[in-house]
């Protein structure tokens, strides 16, 4: 894949440099989209995180299930002392003794306070974050290959528009020469042409040199080198209402969303914390056997031991470690509900300010297409006027740098406007896979969670879930009655300020 990668952004980079026609098969939006979604790095890394993530909601879980661990020992000792006595009733000298044993052990956490219980809330609500992280990077991919590939569009454009005006000047320049030589007009005409011409070809490097840039930009983001684009397709879901764009991006935005679930998962910290003071009870069993002699370890079978009991464990003082991490899983809350306010100000910015550029570009389109529609008309009246007489070179040369900048603002006007509209969806939320197209086949990050997540799980698992969650420290909602006036005042601003198409 890596080298077919490299071999088609070569010949792409290669195509612009030299001038040669760029590759011949035709590709549409929702094909890039498409390839983009299935191959792109930054995708699929998020995607293995939100796996790796998921993880944590066995880890927490397997906190009500039994441990169970086997163990064997074999000990060997040896005293020296002196010799005491006389034969046959002596004592000391060289005691050598050898002993073993195995065993099996049973534990079985009942209740924790709500340790287990908050820890598994904390880590679902974290797995919640997770997706929408994951949303937020697959949008931004989304809105890269949009990007990238009204860029290539764009910059073919202008390439196009820069070589057809190269023919035109030549053209110009050729017949300029030619009325030079009847003495038509002066060696100052010829010159101008000449400057014109020297002029355009820069700009028709500088245009090829964008045009192997974009195309760059579109290999990395996308998998494959462009090949021959089609049309831009109009975007589904813009908003035609200010306040309606805003109102959905504060309820779909990923990151507004992962702010919130952030936040809940540091809410349950706080009670798992909390639980620390708690008592915990605990089942034990165990069953083993000893030998004491390693010559005769087949006797341990006839020297067995089995025993049961309930363990009850009290936190009386731990040097303040409890409430240490009692304060910092608050602030650690605290934290996490303003992140919540930040994600919610980034969004009515990004609303904003996409919902403007894309009036504006709007704006810029029309007025660029009526531009190159009268500059049109103006440059082939003025180069007939010109062969009569009544116009000079340099106003001819005039009218068509007036056209072709007409035509490149008009390109770079319809690029704007349609990235402009991407950037608004993405703001809202709704600028993922099924959003572009309805048949891409998508990847749903829930089917992973809900593989793994009873993957080791036993029959009582819910039963000790709720025994564990009686009487544990409750979960206190952060306070938003604080922030609610702010986030209504900076809304009603923003609208009242937003552009109206």
């Amino acid at each position: 894949m890596l080298k077919r990668t490299r071999a088609l952004a070569s010949v792409a980079v290669i195509a612009v440099l030299t001038g040669m026609s760029a590759p011949a098969w035709a590709e549409t939006l929702k094909e890039a989209l498409a390839l983009a979604y299935q191959t792109n790095p930054s995708l699929l890394a998020q995607r293995a995180n939100q796996r790796a993530l998921d993880e944590s909601i066995v880890q927490a879980r397997a906190g009500l299930r039994p441990s169970l661990d086997v163990s064997a020992s074999a000990n060997y000792s040896r005293t020296d002392s002196p010799v005491t006595g006389t034969p046959p009733f002596t004592t000391g000298g060289v005691v050598e003794s050898d002993s073993g044993g195995v065993s099996i052990g049973l534990s079985q956490t009942l209740w924790s306070g709500g340790r287990i219980g908050h820890g598994i809330s904390a880590a679902e609500a974290n797995i919640l974050a997770g997706r929408e992280d994951l949303r937020d990077i697959e949008q931004t991919v989304l809105t890269s290959v949009i990007q990238a590939y009204a860029d290539v569009i764009r910059d073919g454009e202008i390439l196009a528009i820069r070589q057809s005006n190269l023919g035109v000047l030549q053209r110009q320049l050729e017949e300029a020469s030619a009325r030079f030589e009847v003495g038509e007009i002066t060696r100052t005409d010829v010159a101008q042409s000449e400057s014109r011409l020297a002029q355009t070809e820069a700009d028709l490097a500088n245009a090829r040199a964008q045009l192997s840039v974009s195309r760059a930009a579109y290999a990395a983001v996308v998998g494959q080198a462009p090949g021959d684009l089609e049309p831009m397709p109009v975007l589904p879901g813009i908003p035609t209402d200010f306040d309606n764009a805003l109102d959905v991006a504060l309820t779909d935005n990923p990151a507004i969303r992962s702010a919130i679930y952030s936040q809940r998962a540091a809410e349950a910290n706080v009670a798992a914390a909390k639980a620390e003071y708690m008592p915990s009870a605990r089942l034990t069993a165990s069953y083993g056997g000893s030998a004491d002699d390693l010559d005769r370890l087949g006797d341990i079978a006839d020297n067995t031991r089995f025993q049961a009991g309930a363990t009850i464990s009290v936190p009386l003082f731990t040097g303040g470690l409890n409430s240490s991490r009692v304060a910092q899983a608050l602030e650690r809350a605290n934290v996490a509900q303003i992140n919540v306010e930040g994600a919610r100000r980034n969004t009515l910015q990004a609303v904003s300010s996409a919902y403007a550029q894309s009036i504006s570009s709007r704006a810029t389109l029309q007025a660029g297409e009526e531009a190159v529609r009268a500059a049109t008309v103006a440059a082939e009246g003025v180069r007939q006027e010109a062969q009569v007489g009544l116009r000079t070179t340099l106003d001819v040369l005039n009218q068509e740098l007036e056209l072709r900048n007409a035509q490149v603002t008009l390109a770079s006007a319809r690029r704007n406007e349609y990235v402009a509209q991407a950037n608004l969806l993405a703001a809202m939320g709704r600028l993922e896979g099924q959003d572009l197209d309805a048949a891409m086949t998508v990847y749903d990050p829930a089917a992973n969670y809900n593989r793994v997540r009873n993957r080791g799980g036993l029959p009582w698992d819910g039963i000790v879930e709720a025994i564990d969650r009686i009487a544990s420290p409750a979960v206190v909602p952060a306070n938003d009655a604080e922030d609610a006036p702010i986030d209504a005042q900076l809304k009603s601003e923003v609208v009242r300020t937003a552009p109206r198409d």
